[in-house]
């Protein structure tokens, strides 16, 4: 009899499998590692059950359909795991009214945990409600004035139903600033650098609404940071925001306060990934390089698709005029960025992994670059070596999550491709003797995000495992350990 099986997802995160359950600590869109785990889960309950061996390659089967169809149906939700609730908040604070509208502060704050906005910085655009105009600004710009001809009296700084607002640079004169304003749109994330996560322009706003009930709120929010992959929801109207003055003894308030909120999707952002993950380890000569044609694939037909690093034409073809659009470095997987996780040593407590971060784009130098890994062990990591880190623990009670950037002055600024373009550092862990071992890749990492994009990770069954008999690696060990006693005794 052929024999069948019902799977269903329980929003406790279980699967069950003949009213067996097994818990999943995360959705297995989210990491490849949780099918693993259903697998062992799956031949432990068919084991036990004594089901016939074409159960089992049924059950694996209807897996393999799950995970096929979780990756092949991407979705552009806006979620993400490791930082369910990062976003970015925009928030319009009416301080004052004015004849014929209002005075608003606007303010952007980043309250991503690791992803941040880099050069040339985000644009901010809208549609008014009814035929609002800006007369003027501090601390932003709009890109277009628009036709603004049937003011007689006084020119508008924007007249355009969908304004498109960008930050103002640095060394703006004192006078056309406010606070937290100027920085070329450029936004720290929030674990990294709080202070400047928050961005600040003001607008005075024409033709609209003198109070609270006549005030029409904008509608239509895009946030490019610089390009694609936010998602605006509506204004809504919120509790008025209150200021502190300057001596901490006074308390004012906004005339009239909305939010708007943005969330990052990397599929909306980029068809194709951005960085790649490679592997190695002490006790395997195998190294696993990133997937090839991750990124894209090299072009032989056409030359210009990259750059031969050892091209006698390389520094005429690199210094051409700037432009977004990446150059990178001619390999297999055709990443602008490659990260390398090598487990380099293994002492009897501890164990030591070296992290190397490498630039292939040679048009892209990488400010305030930072990394997130994902790997069981951070709970008990003991030292890190010319990075900064930071625990991140988006589920209560769950350290499995580190943020690590460089060191301002010393490493934090990414060289574009070439002899500089790479960082490095190393960590050290301490063994939890419940859970570590070098079998089935676990020393290595379930996911990695490089600038908030997830890299792409090599399969699971090409991870460098231990060699057959584990116990090899050990007596090779003790053999080495009892030579150098016995040649220390007779030196």
């Amino acid at each position: 009899m052929r024999a069948k099986l019902r799977f269903k997802l329980r929003t406790q995160k279980l699967w069950c499998i003949h009213h067996t359950c097994i818990y999943i600590e995360r959705p297995i869109v989210h990491t490849i590692f949780n099918l693993v785990q259903i697998f062992e889960e799956v031949a432990q309950i068919c084991t036990k059950k004594k089901l016939m061996e074409s159960m089992l390659l049924s059950s694996i089967t209807a897996l393999l359909l799950l995970l096929l169809s979780c990756f092949t149906f991407t979705s552009t939700d806006a979620y993400d795991a490791l930082d369910p609730t990062g976003n970015i908040t925009i928030k319009w604070d009416v301080i004052s009214w004015t004849p014929d509208g209002y005075v608003a502060v606007v303010s952007m704050y980043n309250f991503q945990q690791y992803r941040h906005i880099q050069a040339p910085g985000w644009s901010l655009g809208w549609s008014w409600a009814k035929k609002e105009v800006i007369w003027n600004m501090m601390g932003g710009q709009t890109t277009e004035q628009g036709d603004c001809s049937k003011f007689k009296a006084g020119q508008p700084h924007c007249c355009k139903k969908d304004p498109l607002v960008v930050d103002l640079l640095p060394g703006t004169p004192y006078n056309q600033q406010i606070a937290n304003c100027c920085k070329g749109g450029v936004l720290s994330s929030w674990a990294q650098d709080p202070t400047n996560a928050v961005s600040s322009f003001q607008v005075s706003v024409g033709s609209a609404g003198t109070t609270n009930r006549t005030v029409k709120l904008p509608r239509n929010f895009t946030l490019k940071a610089p390009g694609p992959g936010y998602t605006c929801g509506p204004a809504k109207i919120v509790r008025p925001t209150k200021f502190v003055t300057s001596d901490k003894r006074r308390t004012t308030q906004a005339l009239m306060t909305w939010n708007v909120t943005c969330t990052y999707s990397q599929f909306l952002a980029q068809k194709t990934p951005t960085c790649c993950v490679s592997l190695s380890s002490f006790y395997n000569d195998t190294i696993v390089n990133c997937p090839t044609c991750t990124c894209g694939c090299r072009n032989k037909t056409a030359p210009g698709s990259c750059v031969d690093p050892d091209s006698t034409h390389l520094a005429s073809v690199v210094s051409g005029k700037p432009t977004d659009t990446p150059l990178v470095q001619c390999s297999s997987h055709m990443c602008p960025i490659r990260v390398h996780w090598h487990v380099k040593l293994n002492y009897k407590e501890y164990w030591r992994i070296k992290i190397t971060i490498t630039n292939f784009n040679y048009r892209m130098n990488y400010t305030q670059w930072n990394l997130v890994v994902q790997h069981p062990n951070f709970d008990n990591l003991t030292e890190y070596f010319s990075f900064n880190y930071k625990p991140l623990m988006p589920y209560e009670g769950l350290n499995d999550t580190a943020m690590l950037w460089g060191v301002k002055f010393y490493n934090d600024f990414l060289s574009s491709a070439g002899p500089l373009g790479n960082v490095q550092s190393e960590l050290l862990f301490k063994k939890d003797k419940e859970t570590f071992t070098f079998d089935k890749g676990w020393a290595f990492p379930r996911r990695i995000y490089f600038n908030g994009d997830n890299c792409v990770m090599p399969p699971p069954d090409a991870y460098p495992w231990l060699p057959n008999s584990s116990s090899r690696l050990v007596f090779s060990l003790l053999g080495t350990f009892i030579i150098a006693i016995l040649a220390s005794l007779y030196l």
